[in-house]
């Protein structure tokens, strides 16, 4: 059998949690709190709040993991080839073409079957 043991986090993770939800809350608060100020400040102040939270939860083991699978997901786009214009519009095309196609086609088959119906029932 193949079985992960996964490692327990470390105490500190768990204070820098609650750092973070009390810093996301701090902002939730200070947003309702401070609704008369200009929106501008409140901005300001939430996109601190926000920029700290992020860094204090990036100090933890899964912030460290998923700024690695960021940063590897990153590089992953780039090995990707993506398609020239005309391939595009020309898959679209073919795409768009085969779709009313086949709404013809079921129109026809639901039309012909509507009809057989109402000749057996009428």
């Amino acid at each position: 059998m193949n079985a992960k043991v996964e490692a327990q986090e470390p105490r500190s993770d768990l204070i820098k949690w609650i750092v973070v939800a009390l810093l996301v809350a701090v902002g939730v608060v200070g947003n309702y709190y401070f609704s008369g100020e200009s929106v501008f400040y409140r901005a300001i102040g939430l996109v601190v709040l926000a920029v700290a939270a992020g860094y204090v939860a990036l100090q933890t083991a899964k912030g460290r993991a998923f700024a690695k699978l960021a940063k590897e997901s990153r590089a992953e786009i780039r090995r990707v080839v993506w398609p020239t214009r005309q391939e595009t519009t020309q898959t679209t095309l073919i795409v768009v073409a085969v779709v009313l196609i086949m709404a013809l086609i079921l129109w026809g088959i639901d039309t012909f079957i509507g009809f057989i119906v109402s000749k057996i029932l009428g």
